[in-house]
């Protein structure tokens, strides 16, 4: 299924890729997905994660990936995108809305869904022991927006490394780490904010931090100069970068 900008492939073949992957899922995954009226990708969002939770294992007759749909349209929905700091729809949202993808996760970005969805089962973010090590005593708010598009081919890798910053910090109970991958097409606001030329590109506090996949190293050294409320020079990149 084509959309405005982006293909969504809900074909066998992912299903049996889907299948193969999830099926080694450790333990259970809970996925929120917020939707609302006037938003063209929320059906096909909808749509997209549920083909996920079909896919994942069934586990004393439930799915491994349990999906919770919250619409705006519901009043009585409307106290999670409260409590959740939901604005956007649509948006893909996991561990308490610490981890989020505002807009559809279609094209590459699957990519990094389905590897999020696999780490947080293991409970193991992948990430150096001393990045674990600065996150468990980090102090100070950190707000991370990764831009990417569907079609960018290096996003997902950017995406999974801020992603599993938030969840390691939140793993450890120190939730101090909000990771937003930002679909650039469905908020042009966001990227305009940040004069994104490229993608991926990386807002750390409200600054254009990085331009490109960062090392972990100068990832977790920027993120702590900023919970300290010392922000610093973009960081240096790596790999190539996509037009936007």
């Amino acid at each position: 299924m084509v959309g405005r900008f982006y293909v969504l492939d809900l074909s066998e073949e992912l299903r049996r890729d889907l299948e193969d992957t999830l099926v080694t899922m450790v333990n259970p995954v809970t996925v929120d997905v917020f939707i609302g009226s006037l938003c063209d990708a929320c059906p096909d969002t909808l749509a997209l994660l549920k083909f996920f939770r079909d896919a994942s294992p069934s586990k004393g007759g439930r799915r491994m990936l349990e999906l919770r749909v919250f619409d705006y349209e519901n009043a009585s929905h409307r106290e999670a995108f409260r409590k959740m700091g939901i604005s956007r729809v649509p948006t893909v949202s996991f561990i308490n809305g610490y981890v989020k993808w505002l807009g559809i996760p279609a094209g590459e970005e699957i990519r990094a869904l389905v590897e999020t969805i696999m780490r947080i089962s293991e409970n193991e973010s992948g990430l150096e022991e001393e990045t674990k090590r600065i996150l468990a005593s980090l102090k100070g708010k950190v707000h991370i927006e990764t831009i990417v598009t569907p079609s960018c081919p290096y996003c997902p890798y950017a995406v999974l490394l801020a992603h599993m910053i938030a969840y390691e910090a939140y793993k450890q109970g120190n939730p101090v780490v909000v990771s937003d991958a930002v679909e650039a097409y469905e908020n042009p606001d966001i990227a305009d904010k940040y004069g994104v030329m490229s993608v991926p590109a990386i807002a750390i506090n409200g600054s254009l931090a990085f331009v490109g996949v960062p090392y972990e190293e100068d990832f977790i050294g920027y993120i702590k100069a900023a919970a300290e409320g010392k922000l610093r020079k973009p960081g240096r990149t790596y790999g190539e970068l996509s037009e936007f």
